[in-house]
């Protein structure tokens, strides 16, 4: 039995996840068969391993990231009312990650890790090879250190939405924390959506994953067509979507230059993406364009209106480096007719 709904929510979506300080380094494809690393793939690495990756760098931008943390900034970028939930350490790359979300106006209070503690703000060096594809060298750091103490309430139930990314399967107390987000949003009524966020990932998790969104904790589910068909194992994307659409209230697939596909019951709501021609950084493509679709759904749009915000998004950051939108996305959405003036 659900709780009766709250009628108008403070937030349009509370996002949480992996909060993460982003190193980015453009390389060759060379370097990363010497490092024998899968391009495109994320993988976790310790303080070490990742010391002895940044040595071999050259230079590097930093900046704010985590999946979910760019979601939430592309909701803001739109206008919207956008939370975040993630564990930083009280350090240098800590406190500007704060400074960095609270700019945006991103509400954010979770109370970091004191330096006490001996442990640092989650890193992540990106490495970002002419195509524009990134490879993910993750030390989780902090993160892995947020608890279901850090959940706020009042925050989940005065949100529209609550989204949450897959990468949090893998530290047992986030996922802890993960369940409880997901039981608060549902006993107050509101949705609750979920990011697959990597093939790998899904591998790892994939009986979690199918177990939260066909007992229905998750609501709706994000994923690129790679991390569909690895859900549901099987090299056919039809296939795949008809799995979907049995399983999940509302689905999103994005399939790159393609456009993307939401699934909702019978229906297929296939939308294109505008055409880019610069491609810089695929970094954060996936978690704005979830920011965009999310900022709709939150605000009644139809489905293909959502779909379309969301490639706005996602065009825009790939012809830049690094995953947080760097002009308002609002005004890109007002220019291109996508969102009425009000």
């Amino acid at each position: 039995m659900t709780d009766k709904p709250l009628a108008a929510p403070r937030y349009d979506v509370a996002a949480i996840g992996n909060a993460i300080f982003d190193i980015l380094a453009h390389v060759e494809d060379d370097f990363l068969v010497r490092e024998k690393l899968a391009k495109g793939s994320m993988r976790l690495v310790d303080i070490t391993e990742s010391a002895r990756l940044y040595n071999r760098i050259g230079q590097a931008t930093r900046m704010s990231g985590g999946s979910a943390g760019n979601t939430a900034a592309a909701v803001a970028s739109y206008g919207g009312r956008a939370a975040y939930i993630g564990k930083v350490a009280d350090d240098e790359n800590g406190r500007a990650y704060a400074h960095d979300m609270r700019g945006i106006g991103v509400f954010f209070d979770v109370a970091p890790l004191s330096s006490t503690q001996g442990i640092r703000t989650a890193t992540s060096i990106i490495l970002v090879t002419p195509d524009g594809e990134r490879t993910m060298n993750t030390s989780l750091a902090a993160c892995q250190e947020l608890t279901k103490d850090d959940i706020d309430p009042d925050l989940i139930r005065d949100s529209a939405i609550t989204y949450m990314e897959g990468y949090l399967w893998d530290p047992e107390k986030a996922k802890e924390a993960f369940r409880v987000a997901a039981q608060i949003a549902k006993s107050a009524g509101r949705k609750v959506a979920l990011t697959l966020s990597d093939a790998f990932c899904v591998d790892r998790y994939r009986g979690d994953f199918l177990e939260l969104i066909r007992s229905g904790q998750v609501d709706t589910l994000f994923a690129n067509d790679h991390e569909l068909r690895s859900l549901y194992e099987t090299a056919d994307l039809p296939t795949a979507l008809d799995a979907l659409a049995k399983d999940a209230q509302l689905g999103i697939v994005t399939l790159g230059e393609k456009g993307s596909i939401t699934v909702s019951g019978s229906q297929r709501i296939e939308v294109g993406t505008p055409k880019v021609d610069d491609i810089i950084d695929l970094t954060g493509a996936g978690d704005v364009y979830a920011g965009g679709y999310l900022f709709g759904v939150a605000n009644g749009m139809p489905l293909a209106a959502c779909a379309e915000l969301g490639h706005i998004a996602a065009a825009h950051v790939i012809t830049q480096m690094g995953p947080r939108p760097q002009v308002s996305l609002r005004q890109l959405a007002l220019d291109a007719g996508a969102l009425a003036e009000g």
